[in-house]
C-alpha cells in the first residue's frame, strides 16, 4: 500500500522525502504507524531501482536549514511509474478491503474507474459485515462473562461497524447511480444521510510548505 501511496502523491508533484512523509501522515492516517524514515527511504530506493521514480537535486533556495544530504533529494515519478500507479489502482484483491488498503485506495478514488471503485466498496462492506457479525456473536455468547469495560468496548466496535456499513451502502448506491458522494447538506448544516466514514478517513492536506 505504501508503494501506491507514494506513486500517487508523486503524480501530484515532485517531493522531498520529508514532504512525502508529511503528506502520507496527513492524508493516509491508516498508514501512519508504518510511516517512518526507516520504512519510507527503503521503499523509495526500491521504487527507484524499479524505474518508477527518479531523483533530482533540489534547488538550494528551497532546502530547509540543517537538512541532510538525503533530504536535499527531490523524488519524481517516471513514465513507467505512472503506468505502475495506474495498474495498482485497478487491483481489487482482499488487501484492498482491509483498513490500511482501503484507506489508501479510497484516497485515490477520484482517479479510479467506477467498476473498480464498486468492487472495492462492495468488498469492504463484506469485510465490515463479517467483523460486525463476529462482534454480535461475542456479545450474544459471552456478554455475561465480560467485565463492564470490555463489554463497552465490544459494543463500541459493533456500533462503529454498523455505521460504516450504512456509509458504504450509501457510497455504493451513489456509485451505481453515477453520483459522487453527497457529503453534508451545506444549506441545512446536517448530514445528507446518517453515515460515518471508516477509521482514519483521509483528509485534504492543508499545510504543504
Amino acid at each position: 500500500m505504501l508503494e501506491l501511496a507514494i506513486l500517487g502523491l508523486l503524480q501530484e508533484a515532485p517531493m522531498h522525502g520529508y514532504e512525502l512523509r508529511k503528506e502520507l501522515a496527513t492524508k493516509l492516517g491508516t498508514l501512519r504507524a508504518a510511516i517512518s524514515y526507516g520504512t519510507l527511504y527503503p521503499t523509495l530506493k526500491r521504487l527507484k531501482l524499479a524505474g518508477w521514480i527518479s531523483e533530482a537535486e533540489a534547488n538550494s533556495d528551497i532546502i530547509p536549514p540543517l537538512t541532510s544530504k538525503r533530504g536535499r533529494v527531490v523524488y519524481k515519478i517516471t513514465a513507467d511509474g505512472k503506468e505502475r500507479f495506474a495498474d495498482l489502482l485497478t487491483q481489487t484483491g482482499p488487501e484492498t478491503y482491509d483498513d490500511a488498503g482501503f484507506g489508501v485506495h479510497f484516497t485515490f478514488f477520484s482517479r479510479t474507474d467506477q467498476a473498480t471503485r464498486l468492487r472495492i466498496l462492495e468488498g469492504r462492506r463484506r469485510r465490515i459485515e463479517e467483523r460486525r457479525e463476529g462482534l454480535r456473536e461475542i456479545l450474544a455468547r459471552a456478554a455475561d462473562r465480560l467485565d463492564a469495560y470490555t463489554l463497552e468496548l465490544q459494543r463500541h466496535g459493533l456500533d462503529a461497524c454498523e455505521r460504516e456499513v450504512r456509509w458504504l451502502e450509501e457510497l455504493i448506491t451513489n456509485e451505481r447511480s453515477g453520483r459522487t458522494p453527497a457529503g453534508r447538506n451545506r444549506a441545512a448544516g446536517t448530514p445528507a444521510a446518517e453515515t460515518a466514514p471508516p477509521p482514519e478517513t483521509p483528509r485534504p492536506h492543508q499545510d504543504r510548505p
